[in-house]
C-alpha cells in the first residue's frame, strides 16, 4: 500500500507564495501519474495540476499561469509551487498518485494540507 504524506501547507498572504510537497512510500513512484487536488468549504474536490510519469503536465484554469507541478522521483517526491496566491485558493489540498493496470486504476490520496490565504 501507497502512503503519501504532505508538507507545506499553512497562511499566507495574498500575492504570497507556498511550496506544498508530498513524499510517497512507494519504491516505483516514477510509475505513477501524481496529481493535485483542493476542496475548498462548500465546495466539490478539484483537479489543480497533474504530472504523468512521463513528467507531462496539465493544469486547472484556476491555478494556470500560477502554479507548477513538477516531481524529483529520486526523492519520491511531487511539488506544488503556488506564486500569487488569492483568497479564492484557500482550500485542503491533497495529493494523489494514480495509475493503470490490469486490474483497473489505482488511486492513493494524502491526508490533506490546509492553505489559507488570508491578510
Amino acid at each position: 500500500q501507497v502512503q503519501l504524506v504532505e508538507s507545506g501547507g499553512g497562511l499566507v498572504q495574498p500575492g504570497g507564495s507556498l511550496r506544498l510537497s508530498c513524499a510517497a512510500s512507494e519504491g516505483i513512484f516514477s510509475t505513477y501519474s501524481m496529481g493535485w487536488y483542493r476542496q475548498a468549504p462548500g465546495k466539490q474536490r478539484e483537479l489543480v495540476a497533474r504530472i504523468t510519469s512521463y513528467g507531462s503536465t496539465n493544469y486547472a484554469g484556476s491555478g494556470k499561469g500560477r502554479f507548477t507541478i513538477s516531481r524529483d522521483n529520486a526523492k519520491n517526491t511531487v511539488l506544488l509551487q503556488m506564486n500569487s496566491l488569492k483568497p479564492d485558493d484557500t482550500a485542503i489540498y491533497y495529493c494523489n498518485a494514480q495509475r493503470l493496470t490490469a486490474l483497473g486504476t489505482t488511486t492513493y490520496w494524502a491526508q490533506g494540507t490546509q492553505v489559507t490565504v488570508s491578510s
